[in-house]
């Protein structure tokens, strides 16, 4: 039996229809299948003739039987005596050789989780085809370039969605505008803006339940958001091989940021969940994806970010972004210039010649400070920076106390600095404190 049906075109007219709700069926599938009876110099005329074909379905009795890849088989054909041993002969033969584990899924199933299963796949497999089966009980395949493709733009959906949101809050805002007065309707217009700034952000936020689990630190986190809505991240990821910390900061301000940092942060999830902890594969992965998705937003946006894998007193820093801040148990501290670990986020496709990690050791009673440029840029009423000397001084003067005992002396040195001075910029902030066994930091209030 043989078939050539229903080979579409590059992307899919089919991604023009996509909403949040849509599923593998309802993108761009292929039906092309044929006998396993049929040579194989059959189906390299195929692939040849249609260079947009993923792979092929194979039956036997007009019953599936497996499926082969477009990658795979020219690989094959294309080894030394490949032609002599597979050309000619029944296709079975080339399966049986090249035969590997598919993944197949229900034509129902969600795009998200059988993009981000796909990604979960040896290299080797990864850009395999998935198999799609339908209630009719008829085996498709699904390029995952097309499925990855259609997960971004359901991202880009989501964006677009926001921004809806975003114009309608506009709409009603002008309306408010017309029935009370100027300043009222202003400030309902900025308070709704921080509102929906401080949800984005909660949302991405670890938990104080989160924290309390990372049995060898003892962690505190502080964000503040400014008046105008910022673009702050950071995130605190247990994994099997220690923890992950990040770090970071997009530029701009607005909704448009907000959604960056989702982007950012589901990206750090996924790959986290993938396994991947190298951290220079890490940042380059995370690094084309944000990218890609810049491009198609047509938006200026990026990101530093610094990301810290710690495991049994070990540091290992790799990304750029702000100093990192190391309090030593002799009383010195070490400034980590960050700025040749990485290169921002999102700003270039190809970012793996610039990053270069670094270790650490963390001592029992050490700790590490990260902080963004919230922090060092708060000016006060004269228009000085609070700098980064300031945040040193305070932070070796109560290096003694638990993370947030440093956490709370670090802020209300700050705020008292600032002397009530507007915030330009979200103010995030830090502190992880590897535990002394049998003998826990104390917490000392800082002096008013």
């Amino acid at each position: 039996m043989l078939e050539i049906e229903g080979i579409s075109d590059i992307y899919g007219s089919s991604l023009d229809s996509l909403n949040l709700n849509s599923k593998l069926q309802d993108l761009a599938l292929e039906s092309f299948s044929l006998d396993i009876e049929v040579p194989g110099s059959f189906l390299v005329q195929q692939f040849n003739q249609n260079p947009l074909l993923p792979g092929a379905i194979l039956l036997k009795n007009n019953k599936f039987f497996g499926m082969i890849s477009r990658r795979k088989c020219l690989e094959i054909m294309s080894r030394p005596y490949g032609i002599e041993l597979f050309y000619h002969r029944p296709i079975q033969c080339l399966y049986d050789f090249v035969k590997t584990d598919h993944l197949s899924y229900p034509g129902d199933s969600d795009i998200f989780t059988a993009a981000r299963q796909c990604l979960q796949r040896s290299p080797a497999n990864l850009y395999e085809p998935i198999i799609v089966i339908l209630r009719d009980g008829s085996h498709h395949l699904l390029d995952v370039h097309k499925l990855l493709i259609a997960q971004s733009q359901l991202y880009e959906i989501a964006s677009q969605l926001l921004e809806q949101r975003r114009k309608e809050l506009d709409r009603a805002n002008a309306e408010v505008q017309e029935l009370n007065e100027r300043l009222k309707a202003e400030n309902l217009r900025l308070s709704s803006e921080v509102h929906i700034a401080h949800q984005l952000q909660q949302m991405l936020l670890p938990t104080d339940q989160e924290l309390a689990q990372i049995q060898d630190l003892d962690i505190a986190a502080y964000m503040e958001p400014a008046a105008e809505v910022g673009g702050d991240y950071y995130d605190i990821l247990p994994h099997a091989n220690g923890v992950r910390i990040g770090i970071g900061d997009v530029t701009g301000h607005g909704l448009e940021s907000g959604v960056f940092t989702i982007m950012v942060q589901t990206a750090i999830r996924t790959l986290l969940s993938a396994e991947e902890t190298d951290p220079v594969r890490f940042l380059s992965i995370l690094n084309q994806t944000i990218y890609d998705n810049v491009e198609r937003m047509n938006s200026d946006r990026n990101l530093t970010l610094s990301l810290i894998d710690y495991n049994q007193g070990q540091l290992q820093l790799s990304g750029q972004h702000e100093e990192a801040i190391l309090l030593r148990q002799d009383g010195s501290l070490e400034r980590i210039d960050t700025l040749d670990l990485g290169f921002p986020i999102g700003l270039d496709n190809d970012i793996d010649a610039f990053i270069h990690p670094i270790q650490r050791n963390l001592e029992p009673g050490e700790t590490l400070i990260l902080y963004t440029d919230g922090i060092t840029e708060a000016e006060a009423p004269n228009g000085d920076f609070y700098g980064i000397e300031r945040l040193c001084h305070i932070a070796r003067q109560y290096a003694h106390c638990n993370a947030q005992g440093i956490q709370d002396a670090i802020i209300k040195h700050l705020k008292d600095y600032i002397n009530g001075h507007k915030i330009y910029d979200d103010i995030t902030l830090l502190v992880l404190k590897r535990k002394l066994q049998g003998k826990p930091s104390h917490h000392t209030q800082p002096q008013t």
